[in-house]
């Protein structure tokens, strides 16, 4: 069975985009998602090309806008006209609230497709805790909790360590993907992280 490594912020459009198709493809091969929630903004001001809001305008309408608008059509995952109102705030908490359920063993797939879901369809504040409390509740979790441990040190630790480690894998955008190893960046690829998981491509990565 493959190993599927998922680096990703619960903020992020193509992450959402690419959501339910990975998850489909990981449940067709039995295969369990490794969630890795990271500070994405981090991790790109190190390994990527810069952030998405200091881009050109012209080549953000396209990357944040067009792109969107068509993979949404090709995944059929609705989105709302625009960039999300709330998309510049902190990331922090969301991402910890996954974490949490993690810690606590929960599956979270669920969870984090509703999370991304609700930021780019409806236009949720993922900063605000009581905007949290009820996707969590809408997507059947028990929401206190998560939120209560997502502030504490030990999940905020774990949030550190996977962020550092996509530095360190050389991960520069979200989501990311890795089957055994073999990095796949861009819910465009899933395609090939579907070949990859029951035909790994020949070569090695890095």
């Amino acid at each position: 069975m493959a190993t599927l490594e998922y680096f990703y912020s619960a903020h992020s459009g193509y992450a959402y985009l690419g959501s339910a198709c990975f998850m489909s493809i990981a449940e067709a091969a039995n295969c369990t998602i490794i969630h890795k929630p990271m500070d994405l903004r981090r991790v790109v001001a190190v390994t990527g090309p810069g952030p998405t809001n200091g881009m050109t305008p012209g080549r953000r309408a396209y990357f944040s806008g067009r792109e969107i608008a068509r993979w949404a059509e090709m995944r059929d995952a609705p989105v709302m006209d625009g960039i999300p109102s709330f998309h510049d705030n902190d990331i922090a908490l969301s991402n910890c609230m996954l974490i949490a359920g993690i810690l606590q063993g929960l599956n979270i797939d669920l969870l984090a497709h509703h999370l991304l879901q609700a930021h780019w369809r409806d236009d949720a504040d993922l900063a605000d805790a009581s905007t949290l409390h009820r996707l969590g509740e809408e997507a059947g979790y028990v929401p206190e909790s998560l939120l209560e441990a997502a502030t504490t040190e030990e999940v905020r630790s774990v949030y550190e360590q996977n962020t550092q480690e996509a530095i360190e894998r050389s991960v520069f955008g979200s989501p990311t993907y890795f089957v055994d190893g073999d990095m796949f960046y861009g819910q465009d690829h899933l395609e090939m992280v579907a070949r990859a998981i029951v035909q790994p491509f020949k070569g090695n990565w890095p």
